[in-house]
């Protein structure tokens, strides 16, 4: 019972000391790569969400949804607070078979911005197995340019695409 005690605070100080992933970098221009699919990389899963306090949101039975909803917004208190937490979130699921420097692209159209690309990415040195990466289009730029029309995500090996994923509307 006591080593049980010990190794549960241990495992609890331990997760006590993560820290929150950095911000994407956000790139200038997108720059075009070769692609060259591997199966050894994929993207599995995508979850994306919308929030806007500007929009009535249509009542939902899923509590997962609604909590979702609140974390967002958690600890916001002033009007201006509320809208920098405003708009699409992404979180990408992917695996990595073999051992290596993968760099994870979220290219993205606005629709203020037309067929105009942002990117950001983020970099992930000697990763092997499964991976979520956090994409945010959110605050100012989320409020200038609008909310996200098309997407694709991109796995980047030694410059270049091992795997991709995007939206139906993305051409």
């Amino acid at each position: 019972m006591i080593r049980f005690s010990v190794l549960l605070c241990l495992a609890l100080a331990v997760a006590g000391c993560s820290t929150p992933e950095e911000p994407a970098n956000r790139l200038e221009k997108a720059n075009v790569l070769p692609l060259a699919l591997d199966d050894s990389y994929q993207v599995r899963k995508i979850q994306q969400n919308t929030y806007d306090n500007t929009v009535v949101q249509p009542a939902t039975i899923s509590e997962a949804a609604n909590f979702e909803r609140l974390r967002t917004y958690w600890g916001a208190i002033q009007s201006y607070e509320y809208a920098q937490r405003n708009g699409n979130y992404y979180n990408f699921f992917w695996r990595a078979k073999n051992t290596s420097d993968v760099t994870v692209r979220f290219e993205y159209r606005q629709a203020a911005l037309n067929n105009y690309v942002m990117a950001k990415e983020r970099y992930y040195p000697g990763v092997r197995g499964s991976r979520k990466s956090p994409f945010e289009v959110t605050g100012d730029e989320f409020l200038e340019s609008g909310r996200v029309t098309a997407w694709r995500v991109l796995l980047i090996v030694d410059g270049k695409i091992v795997a991709l994923r995007q939206s139906y509307m993305w051409n």
